[in-house]
């Protein structure tokens, strides 16, 4: 939980944000002010000639830099894109394990977040807090301050429909599909055995889901879970391609066994619920 007068950090691990998306971070730290809370911006935070807000290493000791200052009690990342895992073998996990916070990201940043829970075995929060001042901002700042601040459920409640079992338990991994295999062969990829794989997607249509899909099989994943959770597949959803995702995901699973559920509060959406990445969760019908 966070209280009046807390710092938070605000970087970026991704591609830098664009030059004018400087007033969406002002309104947002606008928003933290009135609770109040102070904001403290990271130096690699907007793109500096080309995607890049920095250099892969400067990305890396702006964030260790937040966990090892001691006015911050949370970390939220607002970037996105595709540089996430450039930063995963910079950060000293013993570092982190001793300074343990908060680290919000969503999409790219499923990266970072399974790669500390893989290292510290630390929870992080798959969300991304531009939210707040998007369209469904009136609500998001609601459920988010009422959770953070305190210490309410309104932003970790999720809905989940089965596709097939009707129970399942167990520790989250995962997050964007695309990003979470980018750690695939590396010591960042989170441990599956007896866990909740969670997977969504932005971009995409069904080739390249069921290529993602099939490289899990492929890595042993469907056998090693305990179930599986499915998020939205935004532009797959939007244009109503066909397979569909349960399609897909049946197909490449090929076990009626494992217990398979879905939500549409999960994913890319301005309304986005918070899942938390390494924390245990029971689901059930």
């Amino acid at each position: 939980m966070l209280h009046p007068g807390d710092g938070v950090g605000l970087c970026a691990c991704s591609n830098g944000l664009k030059a004018k998306q400087a007033e969406e971070i002002a309104a947002l730290k606008e928003v933290f002010s009135t609770y109040p809370l102070f904001s403290v911006e990271s130096p690699c935070l907007y793109e500096n000639g080309s995607v890049f807000s920095g250099t892969a290493e400067e990305r890396a000791r702006a964030l260790m830099a937040m966990y090892e200052d001691d006015s911050i009690q949370a970390i939220f990342d607002v970037s996105g894109g595709d540089l996430a895992n450039e930063v995963i073998d910079l950060l000293d996990y013993e570092q982190i394990s001793r300074h343990p916070k908060p680290f919000w990201g969503y999409s790219d940043l499923t990266c970072v977040l399974n790669a500390i829970y893989a290292k510290t075995g630390h929870a992080g929060y798959l969300y991304q807090i531009r939210s707040l001042v998007w369209e469904q901002g009136e609500t998001q700042r609601k459920n988010f301050f009422r959770s953070v601040l305190e210490g309410q459920e309104d932003l970790y409640h999720i809905h989940w429909e089965f596709l097939q079992g009707d129970h399942m338990e167990g520790v989250v991994v995962g997050g964007n599909i695309r990003c979470l295999l980018k750690l695939a062969g590396t010591p960042y990829f989170p441990d599956c055995r007896g866990k909740l794989l969670f997977l969504e997607s932005r971009s995409g249509g069904p080739d390249r889901v069921a290529a993602c899909l099939a490289q899990l099989r492929q890595m042993g994943v469907f056998s090693q879970i305990s179930g599986l959770l499915l998020g939205t597949f935004s532009q797959m959803e939007k244009t109503a391609q066909q397979p569909a995702v349960p399609e897909l995901v049946l197909a490449a699973v090929k076990n009626n066994k494992l217990p398979i559920a879905a939500t549409r509060q999960v994913g890319h959406g301005a309304d986005s619920q918070c899942l938390m990445i390494g924390k245990p969760y029971t689901i059930h019908q």
